[in-house]
């Protein structure tokens, strides 16, 4: 049975009626979608964004909805930084388009998107190759395969990309025991992503032996504070991420980033460029491949541009919340 938090429903019932729902256009068609939707709910600290992808249900957006409560509501850890390196995102694009993308982005470290559906494999191989010349031999380049792989054909793909020297795999494969058979083949390191944002018990990637780095996303892991908790559990190096969030929920990907006692690979939260706009008059972009720590305050205008019907997005919030307890 679902479970409540001690005063939850009165404190739903007043964030439900100002919640802003938002439909922004893609850029580029990225995970199958085309227009990123979400909502915005605001509070004593802040704006927060509760923003899952159409396949979650209310037990998994549950945390996505503790994440937005966060940060309306209270401030965040405080930074040991004052800005993060980060990686340019290159969707399953051409290898014209994608050596543009990286040639305009000012970042030195790429994250390539592979393992498409309805792609062949060369089209990924042209892909990395057209980044690795655009980057130069000193940038760093990283693969995304978003579980797209079985285990022999990971291994295939990863021993015809190390000649473009790849800095790790992010999900290679969608199962934690095919990401620990893969790690026994391969000597690129393993990057595990849906195997923690989507997982019941995020620390099992470690016990599996399935990963050399896990990638955290605020949003899917309850929030700063619960992410945080995460990383410290799991002993693992961390990649912060975003789930292609608007500027409010790369916020607080960029409070995870900066309150992080190491951050030793740079963070995929540059993906501003992904989305047709923002809430903000002033979004989280990439200055020389860093985003400064700082939240951006919405603005009613810009919102009022993007703004749809917030009654879906007011239902999939009170359902998630019934299971917010079990969020924490």
């Amino acid at each position: 049975m679902p479970r409540m938090l001690s005063g939850s429903g009165r404190l739903m019932t007043g964030i439900l009626g100002g919640l802003r729902a938002f439909a922004i256009p893609m850029t580029t068609k990225f995970r199958g979608i085309t227009v990123r939707e979400g909502a915005l709910v605001e509070g004593p600290a802040g704006w927060g964004e509760f923003s899952p992808f159409a396949e979650y249900g209310p037990r998994e957006s549950a945390r996505w909805l503790a994440s937005a409560l966060e940060s309306a509501n209270r401030s965040w850890p405080a930074p040991v930084r004052d800005r993060v390196p980060i990686n340019v995102t290159v969707p399953a694009v051409g290898p014209a388009q994608a050596a543009a993308i990286v040639a305009g982005s000012g970042c030195r470290t790429a994250k390539v998107k592979v393992a498409e559906r309805g792609q062949a494999e060369g089209e990924d191989i042209e892909r990395v190759e057209a980044v690795r010349d655009a980057l130069g031999p000193g940038g760093r380049i990283r693969i995304d395969a978003n579980g797209g792989w079985q285990v022999a054909q990971a291994a295939r793909m990863l021993r015809r990309l190390a000649r473009f020297g790849l800095e790790y795999a992010e999900q290679p494969c969608a199962a934690l025991d095919e990401l620990a058979e893969l790690r026994r083949q391969t000597d690129v390191p393993v990057a595990a992503d849906e195997s923690v944002r989507r997982a019941d018990d995020p620390l099992r990637v470690r016990a599996a032996g399935a990963a050399d780095i896990v990638v955290l996303k605020v949003q899917p892991l309850g929030g700063v504070r619960a992410a945080l908790r995460v990383a410290a559990a799991c002993g693992l190096p961390v990649v912060v991420s975003s789930a292609v969030d608007t500027s409010v929920g790369l916020a607080a990907g960029v409070a995870l980033a900066a309150a992080l006692p190491e951050l030793p690979y740079a963070c995929g939260l540059g993906t501003m460029s992904l989305l047709a706009g923002d809430v903000t008059a002033d979004p989280l972009l990439p200055e020389r491949g860093e985003l400064p720590v700082r939240r951006p305050p919405v603005d009613p205008a810009r919102l009022a541009r993007w703004e749809t019907d917030p009654a879906p997005w007011r239902d999939r919030a009170a359902a998630a919340a019934a299971y917010l307890g079990d969020a924490q």
